[in-house]
């Protein structure tokens, strides 16, 4: 088996990745544009004659009006990002420094980046190639127009970008596109598993005498190709066992993965299994539904802070990880890839719903439990997750629900809050049993 070429796909990948992927893309057709205006020239004959207005008699004026649309551009992208990164970092200090990245590489961001610097690139290699002759003909005459164009073109992107900028960084844009994203990772999961290959074992067992593949660098692996996986495994006849959850963070030679087979597996079959394992900086949704509700919840949590204390964006971010975990509670996410012969191949250990029931709703409470009306809305989340959960899942519901009763009874100093309290403590439609017994001493 070819050793595959790991480390050009590893920076492909993480070119990809970066906010110079469209940019470079887009800055490369306005090079392209740029060499075919100065490297081909057209006669002015078979150009229509109605365009020799736009000739330019002086040559010092075209290269003046080029000169001044270039210190133009770049005045107009310095002060475009310079504002932008201002705006960001505000908004990473209000929510969360994870959103930074994730906005700032944003394929709109980029394109409107990539047509500045194309912009830029265009007229400076317009400037940088003189003309034939004294005066420029009617050929490069219109790329002069052309680059005028250019940055009124910019500056059309550059009201775009600020709007859309300024509206990215709202809590509601974010808070929704975190929902909209973890959503779709949930719905792909589920699409997923429609195929019999895909499966839910619930007793996964790992067998102590296996073969271990080392990790060759420290990341985090958020996504892999379990095809590809159960094809290599399919091939020599062995089981692929993780050792860890997608998304962990992974250090240089950790045992990440375990090879149920009889007899060890060579170096090139090992090296292939790795070059499936994708090392993702920062948190991706797309791959991990996770990863959405945990930045959800740690918006909540930096909105309860002292500093910030804005407990309204906290209910608003409770009240989309809610209707995530409604729709994580209408199936469970496999752990298991079959081949066409129904032989396990991957195995891979899956987020339970008590872990992330735990990972949510404890630091909310713990940040928010001077707040009655956090503590409130914590336990309408859990009512309203009692109604779409079976008989086992609820007890976990139960669990978490009585930590929140208990959390508003330490709160209640008179009469008046309990009373309030206890109004809404058995209100609404649910399946758990909230006891109010906590409260009659008050």
């Amino acid at each position: 088996m070819p050793k595959p070429l790991t480390w050009p796909l590893r920076v492909l990948n993480r070119f990809r990745q970066s906010i110079a992927y469209l940019t470079s893309l887009i800055t490369l057709v306005y090079l392209g544009l740029a060499l075919l205006v100065v490297l081909l020239p057209v006669d002015a004959s078979v150009l229509p004659d109605f365009l020799e207005f736009v000739n330019f008699d002086d040559p010092d004026t075209a290269r003046t009006l080029l000169a001044t649309l270039i210190a133009g551009m770049i005045s107009l992208m310095v002060f475009s990002f310079s504002m932008v990164m201002s705006v960001l970092s505000q908004a990473g200090g209000n929510f969360s420094h994870k959103l930074v990245f994730g906005l700032v590489t944003e394929r709109r961001h980029q394109q409107v980046l990539g047509h500045y610097l194309g912009t830029i690139l265009f007229i400076l290699v317009l400037l940088m190639v003189p003309e034939d002759g004294r005066t420029p003909d009617l050929w490069r005459s219109l790329a002069v127009y052309l680059g005028a164009a250019m940055v009124i073109h910019c500056l059309a992107l550059f009201v775009y970008f600020i709007h859309n900028a300024s509206q990215s960084v709202q809590i509601n844009a974010v808070t929704q596109e975190l929902h909209r994203s973890a959503l779709q990772s949930m719905q792909g999961l589920q699409a997923r598993q429609e195929q019999s290959r895909w499966c839910y074992a619930s007793d996964r067992r790992v067998p102590a005498n296996c073969h271990i593949i080392h990790a060759r660098q420290s990341g985090y692996i958020q996504r892999t190709n379990l095809d590809e996986l159960a094809n290599l495994a399919k091939q020599a006849n062995v089981t692929i066992h993780f050792n860890f959850t997608l998304g962990d963070f992974i250090v240089r030679g950790f045992p990440i993965l375990q090879i149920e087979t009889a007899r060890s597996p060579d170096d090139d079959w090992c090296e292939a299994v790795r070059s499936h394992l994708e090392y993702v900086e920062g948190e991706s949704i797309q791959d991990l539904y996770v990863n959405g509700l945990t930045q959800l919840m740690e918006i909540a949590i930096k909105a309860l802070s002292p500093g910030i204390n804005d407990p309204g964006t906290a209910r608003l971010c409770l009240h989309q990880i809610t209707e995530l975990l409604c729709e994580r509670l209408r199936f469970q996410p496999c752990n298991t890839l079959a081949d066409d012969t129904g032989q396990v191949r991957v195995t891979w250990p899956e987020e339970s719903l008590e872990s992330l029931l735990y990972k949510l709703y404890t630091p909310i409470l713990h940040y928010g439990r001077d707040d009655v009306s956090i503590g409130l809305a914590l336990l309408q989340s859990l009512k309203t997750l009692s109604l779409f959960a079976d008989a086992e899942q609820r007890e976990l519901i139960q669990a978490h629900a009585q930590r929140v009763v208990a959390a508003l009874a330490d709160r209640v100093s008179d009469s008046l809050d309990s009373r309030f309290i206890l109004e809404r403590l058995d209100g609404g439609t649910h399946r758990l049993n909230l006891s109010s017994e906590l409260f009659e001493t008050i």
